[in-house]
């Protein structure tokens, strides 16, 4: 199986170094010194990296056979692609490839359907499956450990307790007005 693990950004310096934009939870595997990479598009590569290094939080890349400024600017925008076995785990018990969690059907704890995971988007805070609900609709749904409480990758599905609101129209409202409303109603009709 083929997965996007990084994006060639701008050149860094004069000798062929380039920034990259990472989008695997494992750079140091699937980025190291070694890695032989496809790339997209295809004319770009394969590439392998000779040599990597963190600059002022951002990693950068030096490929073989490129020595200069030009020839780093030339691949900028390149998505960098790794061969991954699709049955490969991630170190963690708790962690999945987004491969692994794609098409996972989701369900409520008492097996009601919610829908179809079609993409996970990656945000600074945490992660959000972006569900298809049977009517076509989306929804998007925090993967938290209190909201997403299993993954069964045998069974294909995801199981949630989603709070009131997340996947219906039915919100709680918890007001202290709302309960003091509520109180003088119940007081003029005695």
């Amino acid at each position: 199986m083929q997965l996007v693990v990084a994006r060639i950004g701008r050149a860094h310096g004069i000798k062929g170094e380039v920034t990259v934009e990472v989008r695997t939870d494992e750079p140091e595997l699937r980025l190291g010194p070694g890695a032989v990479l496809r790339t997209d598009p295809s004319s770009a590569g394969p590439l392998t990296i000779e040599t990597g290094r963190v600059h002022s939080g951002r990693l950068l890349l030096r490929f073989e056979g490129v020595r200069d400024r030009n020839g780093a600017e030339a691949l900028r925008n390149t998505l960098l692609i790794a061969d991954v076995d699709p049955d490969e785990r991630p170190d963690e018990p708790d962690e999945y490839y987004d491969h692994q969690l794609i098409d996972l059907d989701v369900v409520l704890s008492d097996g009601t359907e919610v829908g179809r995971i079609t993409e996970i988007s990656h945000l600074p805070s945490q992660d959000l499956f972006i569900v298809e609900r049977p009517d076509g609709s989306e929804v998007m749904i925090p993967f938290v450990e209190e909201i997403v409480t299993e993954i069964d990758l045998t069974e294909q599905k995801a199981v949630i307790t989603p709070p009131p609101g997340l996947i219906d129209d039915r919100a709680e409202i918890a007001s202290s007005r709302d309960e003091e409303r509520s109180e003088d109603e119940g007081e003029e009709s005695a």
